[in-house]
């Protein structure tokens, strides 16, 4: 069965335990950040090719209140995804779903994806998560830990964050958790709601506006195939002749 995330911001301390965890599970090295110069706690300051996941630090006032809200960014392994699309024009194979979770993998031929084309990728995506390794070309991005998943096992962030914020299973018992959760929260924030669960299958719960977390919490464009994607589908056959022939 296809599995699903349940993330509830409201249970997030910003520990950052599934920020470590994840980077350590993949073998990731540090990286040189700074805090100084741009006013957050956060670090590092966005997702890059070392970090799959981290924790967004936001902080906005209403009236003489100020809330600091915390996000546990990552890839949210859309149902349709669009980077799939916008690789699949270059590449075949280049961007998966795996067939017993849903995750959306990005495979060895994803190496070998032009700059252009992930260009097209993260612009295509409405989240706003796919990177690039200028070094070495690797384009990467949460794999939902599923070589952990198709062992029994579930992904490292949601094995260590010990407030339950983070939670993992099948999809159909996620959604029905989110929806209990989602109950009983809105008892004290009316406005509390889920993100494109239909979409997605990293569910997040908020209280507040999206834009009071981040930018990408609500897609920012389809969630599907997007028209630069269904372009390149069509060019694809005359690209891959044409390439052929300049060697």
């Amino acid at each position: 069965m296809s599995k699903s995330f349940f993330i509830d911001v409201t249970r997030c301390t910003a520990c950052r335990g599934c920020q470590v965890a994840c980077k350590e599970w993949q073998g990731f090295q540090a990286n040189k950040t700074t805090q100084l110069g741009w006013g957050s706690h956060q670090n590092p300051p966005d997702l890059n090719p070392r970090n799959y996941k981290i924790v967004r630090f936001k902080e906005h006032k209403i009236g003489d209140r100020v809330t600091w809200n915390f996000f546990s960014d990552q890839c949210r392994h859309c149902i349709e995804p669009p980077c799939k699309d916008a690789a699949d024009g270059y590449m075949k194979g280049a961007v998966v779903i795996d067939e017993s979770t849903g995750a959306v993998i990005y495979t060895d031929k994803a190496k070998k994806l032009p700059k252009e084309a992930f260009e097209q990728m993260r612009n295509d995506c409405p989240y706003d998560i796919p990177r690039r390794d200028d070094a070495t070309g690797i384009i990467n991005k949460c794999d939902m830990c599923y070589d952990r998943v198709k062992a029994g096992l579930i992904p490292m962030c949601a094995k260590v964050c010990i407030t339950s914020a983070i939670n993992f299973g099948d999809r159909d018992k996620m959604l029905e958790m989110a929806q209990k959760r989602l109950a009983v929260v809105k008892k004290e924030y009316p406005d509390a709601q889920l993100i494109d669960a239909d979409d997605i299958r990293v569910v997040y719960l908020i209280t507040d506006k999206p834009e009071y977390y981040h930018d990408y919490v609500l897609a920012q464009g389809p969630v599907g195939i997007t028209r630069s994607a269904a372009l390149a589908k069509l060019t694809a056959p005359l690209k891959r002749p044409f390439k052929n022939l300049l060697g």
